[in-house]
């Protein structure tokens, strides 16, 4: 596989990049990647600031949906497994490392990764932050650096061995659909019955034990009382915990 890049010295978001450009028309391929040294105004789930430090990877690539595909939103799932496969070569322990819905990869409890999906037209677009050299710090949860657990990896490596992970899970996604993807990701999850709870933006939380994915992908969570509730979007916190 041809890795197909571009690398900026610095810019706000290359998430925004990305959607400026396919917006103007310009015809990009399926697979490329933006890559930015500096990100300025990096953005993850519902807004929030994703901040940079020198040696991080910073980058967005894009998909061209097609009728035929499984639902968009899954491509978070898709580019979590992603990262998840390529990190786990790059540290001593990787039984420490865990994904945590939807889209969160975890080393050690703590948040390295950020995964923003967005749309323009018939694209997706996705955006991938790993802190790997540093890790800045977050208000409302504990983070890290691989560099922390390792050999701090090279960003131009990694990018590229990245490149070629999401191309095999995409591939799989198309291919196989959703199901053997979600049953992929569980394996790599916190497991059943662990205590979650669950904010969805607007100040109401969801509290119990988790008990697997919908066919959809939805969060199955088992409140105190027994009820099922069927999350579909929302931050996750393992109880305790961040």
């Amino acid at each position: 596989m041809v890795f197909r890049r571009d690398i900026v010295a610095e810019t706000g978001s290359t998430n925004a990049d990305l959607l400026t450009r396919l917006a103007s028309g310009e015809a990009l391929p399926e697979g490329f990647w933006l890559i930015a040294d500096r990100q300025t105004a990096g953005r993850g789930r519902q807004g929030r600031p994703w901040l940079d430090a020198p040696g991080n990877f910073m980058g967005s690539t894009l998909v061209r949906l097609s009728p035929d595909d499984p639902p968009a939103a899954s491509l978070s799932f898709v580019t979590a497994l992603a990262v998840y496969a390529c990190v786990s070569g790059q540290i001593a322990a990787p039984a420490s490392l865990q994904l945590k819905w939807p889209n969160d990869v975890l080393l050690a409890g703590r948040k390295f990764c950020g995964i923003l999906l967005e749309r323009e037209g018939p694209f997706a677009v996705i955006g991938v932050g790993v802190n790997l050299a540093a890790a800045p710090p977050l208000a409302d949860r504990s983070t890290l650096a691989l560099a922390e657990r390792g050999a701090r990896p090279d960003r131009d490596l990694f990018a590229a061995d990245l490149a070629a992970r999401f191309a095999i899970e995409l591939a799989r996604w198309r291919k196989q659909g959703t199901g053997p993807m979600f049953s992929r990701w569980q394996a790599a999850a916190h497991p059943p019955g662990t205590r979650l709870s669950v904010h969805d933006g607007a100040g109401t939380r969801v509290a119990g034990t988790y008990d697997g994915l919908e066919p959809d992908g939805a969060l199955r969570l088992v409140r105190d009382d027994g009820t099922l509730a069927r999350i579909h979007a929302g931050d996750v916190s393992h109880e305790g915990s961040d």
